[in-house]
């Protein structure tokens, strides 16, 4: 008769069980709602104060787009380039994404893309395998790429928007 209390304690734990998994459920379903809740109402007001400014200087609308929304990343195609002679031939090869702020910066970047190839394997080229081996080499490569891919694009444009330069591959051999 010993199974008898086992067996009724049994079902007892897992009632208990259940309830408490529809609890967290619940619990979730609540926190994703008020979260999403949230951002909606977020980003509807922000949608109503951009048109309350429309009046405003077109500069200024475009510092604040710049604050908004998460970033956007443009992959750039590889570069394979031979390096600065120091100890025979050595060559790099690099892949990286930039950051940009805005789908408007992306598109800048992807149509004025063949000067952004340019530049960089202008960079590359002039560089040394001894001055980009290091960590604190490779952080300086990715600001005089950074510094390169801002440089306007045509005489009398703005500089591009680009806030970090992602390495994805880097290989020198």
């Amino acid at each position: 008769m010993k199974a008898d209390p086992k067996a009724e304690a049994a079902p007892a734990a897992g009632g208990g069980k259940k309830k408490l998994v529809i609890i967290i459920i619940a619990v979730l379903v609540l926190v994703l709602g008020g979260g999403g809740a949230a951002a909606y109402f977020m980003m509807k007001g922000g949608a109503d104060a951009e048109h309350d400014e429309e009046p405003v200087k077109h500069e200024k609308k475009k510092k604040k787009k710049k604050a908004e929304g998460p970033p956007v990343y443009v992959p750039v195609e590889a570069f394979t380039v031979n390096l600065q002679p120091e100890e025979g031939e050595q060559y790099l090869q690099l892949a990286f994404t930039l950051q940009v702020p805005s789908a408007e910066q992306e598109e800048a970047i992807k149509s004025n893309m063949p000067k952004v190839r340019s530049r960089i394997l202008l960079l590359l080229s002039s560089k040394k395998a001894s001055e980009i081996n290091t960590p604190e080499g490779k952080q300086q490569l990715a600001k005089d790429i950074l510094v390169q891919v801002n440089e306007p694009f045509a005489d009398g444009d703005e500089e591009q928007e680009v806030a970090e330069v992602l390495f994805t591959s880097f290989i020198i051999q």
